[in-house]
């Protein structure tokens, strides 16, 4: 537990200091964690408290998968050339690996994507 709850604290504190310097929209926590199968009745004790951390720890591995993600949307949109299994959203729209001709153009357009993308950036309509 001790790990994710760091992992929950540095990336919070990474996106507040750092997405809003490279105006990229923050990732809203409370999206990412759920923690209400705890509430069922059927549920004893132990079954709620795994239950509990189960929510907790793939909630904010969730989050910090999209802050990942958003940081690579914005500074290396590129693709890799053996189709590396990605967990965010944002990666089937990345610029193709060796397009280097059109990468400028590309990547700038990523960026102000990246930028736009306010309330659901998870969607891949963001391009």
């Amino acid at each position: 537990m001790i790990p994710v709850v760091f992992l929950d604290i540095f990336c919070s504190l990474y996106q507040a200091v750092c997405f809003p310097v490279y105006q990229i929209p923050k990732v809203k926590r409370s999206k990412y964690l759920s923690l209400d199968r705890k509430k069922l009745s059927y549920l004893n004790f132990i079954q709620k408290l795994n239950c509990l951390y189960c929510d907790y720890a793939n909630g904010v591995l969730a989050y910090a998968s999209e802050i990942a993600g958003r940081t690579e949307w914005y500074w290396c949109p590129i693709k890799h050339p053996d189709n590396a299994l990605r967990a965010h959203d944002h990666y089937d729209d990345f610029i193709e690996y060796g397009d280097g001709e059109e990468f400028p153009k590309k990547h700038r357009d990523k960026r102000l994507a990246c930028r736009a993308c306010e309330s659901d950036c998870s969607s891949s309509d963001n391009v």
